[in-house]
């Protein structure tokens, strides 16, 4: 596939998985099943893995969730990332998975790997922490980073104990995730209540926990009858147990609700067996189940394996099939993705599918039109493979009514009206300065997550494009000199526009992961930028860095760091970068407070057993030193754990000054005293 193809599908699938992503994190609705959801997921994952140039600034591959909207709930960070599962759909997936765990961990092929397997309920993930063993806040998953706080709701929720139960001493700290879910039961008799107060009505168990976890009146949510079934923890202070068999063992001692079909299984054959056997009886049990989870029992191993920008590489959701529908097409139309791709999508008669109505359905290329002769009038299967958009997998012909015709592509993009190019199966603008992808590019560099300029919502870019006050990227650093042709637009006025002024004058000094973000770089989403930013300190190393530079960094592999390298030597961008300096654009530098690690930079890698990682990164902040993630040479101190595994090895290549638990103890004893 040509990297125009390419990129034109990429930014459509993008955009879908970002509206749907904004529907079920903020909204707490979605208009389409996870399988959709996955589909759409997976398939952009393969085309960016193709070819790594081609991911952008706010890829969903590297990021988790979506970004908070400003909203009535509080926000709070979690102390460790909640990040997301990878999700699998076939046997030489699941087989693929194994064969890479055992690959990294140096196991011989005849060994078998102990995986923990357990339900993966349709609900929403909360995490919730216990300070000294009592519950003192609720967040939602968020962005994975941030969450919204639910404490007050999820107090109502009985299962959760407010203070855990049993003997303690209890872990000084300790994020307790899992799953708020509703019982089929309690779903059923909610509908008959009709207690929903939203203006879209739940349609499902999933959308209803959503919904109920955003409402201000915990009474409300308290009548919900919901539970919160755990899977795992976050951070932790002072827990010592070596498998996850043993630490959900424990959560449960602690008074959390555990699942009943828990347990752990030997090799890739058991696992599919216990996929098998639940989904052939997923209709029969209390709560609502779309797959299996599995992750590798050893904690230890679980460390090593590490993780990647968005998912560890430990776990794996195995999903079960996805449920599908009968349509009638209405119509075929087109629309133009961020990227310039060009793409059919039929327009259904609305049709509920498990919960879902859909309306819209994905062809993905005029060639797949064309292989499954799909027409206006057709009666079609179609499958829900993500949560936006569902995609058309058969057509009935024995059903498809007399003197239809096959669509024809458009030869014409039907924003900026160039003659569109063909690569492959796709179709693709050719012209970079077409609206719909400028329009993107403004529209991602100010949004919430970025530079965080919240007057220039899509609307608001729609509408400056119109005026031709914006034309390209670096023009919004430029509105502040636009007064009076701004004022003169509807729905603008003084105090809106001097909104505005403030928002960019703030926006011209981001920090340099929030600026990084911005920029697009494909494959660099939220968690790479920070990590880049950790490691590198200004852009301008960024841009110098070397490949095996950038590929120190966590979660930077090769093709990450040649998208990063061929991001700066694009004359375009290079044009971008000197315009927005021009404009007053200066990074703020990251500065710590003073004490006596000033100076220093900590890397810590492996488990430690008196105090966790976090909680070590925590003290050398508060005594004026930086951390990193990253193994570079910018390091000056290395705190080796159990299993250290690769990063040790780097920091015996760098020559790092090293030191053990006990002798980072002994150094912070005499650095307090």
């Amino acid at each position: 596939m040509s990297i125009v193809k390419a990129s034109a599908r990429i930014k459509q699938l993008r955009r879908e998985i970002r509206e749907a992503d904004k529907d079920y994190y903020n909204l707490g609705q979605s208009r389409l099943s996870d399988s959709q959801y996955d589909e759409l997921f997976r398939e952009l994952r393969a085309l960016e893995q193709n070819d790594p140039d081609l991911v952008t600034e706010d890829s969903p591959t590297q990021r988790v969730g979506a970004p908070l909207d400003s909203g009535t709930l509080a926000k709070a960070e979690h102390l460790a990332p909640m990040l997301s599962i990878e999700s699998l759909h076939t046997e030489d997936e699941i087989g693929e998975f194994d064969a890479r765990v055992r690959k990294h961990l140096g196991a011989d092929e005849t060994e078998q790997i102990d995986y923990a397997v357990e339900p993966k309920f349709d609900g929403v993930s909360a995490n919730l922490l216990y300070e000294g063993g009592v519950l003192t806040q609720a967040l939602s998953r968020g962005d994975g980073i941030t969450g919204e706080d639910i404490t007050a709701n999820v107090r109502t929720i009985r299962s959760i104990p407010l203070r855990l139960q049993g003997k303690g001493p209890f872990p000084a700290r300790l994020e307790v995730r899992g799953e708020v879910i509703l019982s089929r039961e309690a779903f059923a008799q909610l509908q008959e209540l009709s207690e929903t107060t939203t203006e879209t009505p739940f349609r499902n168990p999933r959308n209803t926990v959503a919904g109920s976890l955003k409402l201000l009146n915990p009474r409300i949510v308290a009548r919900r009858q919901m539970d919160f079934i755990c899977w795992g923890v976050g951070h932790v202070e002072g827990l010592e147990v070596s498998t996850y068999e043993e630490l959900i063992a424990c959560l449960n001692r602690y008074g959390m609700l555990t699942t009943d079909h828990f347990m752990v299984v030997r090799g890739l054959e058991q696992i599919l067996e216990f996929h098998h056997d639940l989904e052939s009886r997923r209709d029969g049990f209390e709560f609502e189940m779309d797959g299996i989870v599995a992750k590798i029992n050893s904690l230890e191993l679980q460390r090593r394996l590490g993780r990647r920008a968005r998912a560890p590489r430990w776990i794996l959701a195995y999903k079960f099939a996805p449920r599908r529908a009968k349509s009638l097409v209405q119509g075929i139309t087109t629309q133009v993705g961020r990227t310039g791709a060009v793409t059919p999508v039929a327009e259904l008669s609305p049709v509920d599918l498990a919960g879902v109505t859909v309306r819209r359905a994905t062809l993905h290329n005029w060639d797949l039109v064309q292989e499954r002769d799909v027409r206006k009038g057709d009666v079609v299967e179609i499958e829900r493979a993500g949560d936006v958009i569902p995609e058309v997998v058969k057509v009935y012909m024995d059903e498809r009514p007399d003197g239809t015709r096959p669509p024809h592509p458009p030869g014409e993009c039907p924003v900026c009206d160039s003659a569109l190019e063909k690569e492959g199966a796709f179709l693709y603008c050719p012209n970079v300065e077409c609206p719909a992808q400028i329009r993107g590019r403004i529209v991602h560099m100010a949004s919430r997550r970025a530079l965080d300029i919240g007057r220039l919502g899509p609307k608001y870019v729609d509408q400056l494009l119109e005026a031709e006050l914006v034309q390209m990227p670096e023009d919004i650093f430029l509105l502040s000199d636009k007064r009076d042709a701004i004022l003169g637009l509807e729905r603008w006025g003084e105090r809106s526009y001097e909104k505005l002024v403030e928002e960019i004058d703030k926006a011209k000094h981001p920090d340099l992961a929030r600026f990084v973000y911005g920029l697009g770089i494909r494959h660099v989403g939220e968690t790479t930028a920070r990590d880049l930013a950790e490691a590198f300190e200004s852009l301008e190393a960024i841009e110098a860095a070397e490949e095996d530079q950038l590929q120190n960094v966590e979660g930077v592999g090769e093709r990450v760091a040649q998208s990063i390298i061929n991001f700066f030597a694009i004359p375009g961008n290079q044009r971008f970068l000197r315009a927005v300096r021009s404009a007053g654009l200066q990074i703020e530098e990251q500065i710590g407070e003073e004490g006596p690690l000033t100076g220093r930079v900590f890397c810590f890698t492996g488990g430690l057993n008196s105090l966790g990682r976090d909680e070590a990164a925590k003290i050398v902040k508060e005594l004026g030193a930086k951390t990193s993630n990253s193994m570079t040479s910018k390091v000056t101190d290395v705190v080796i754990g159990t299993n250290a595994g690769s990063k040790a090895k780097k920091a015996e290549k760098l020559e790092l000054k090293t030191m053990n638990e006990q002798e980072f103890l002994q150094m912070i004893d005499r650095t307090r005293d």
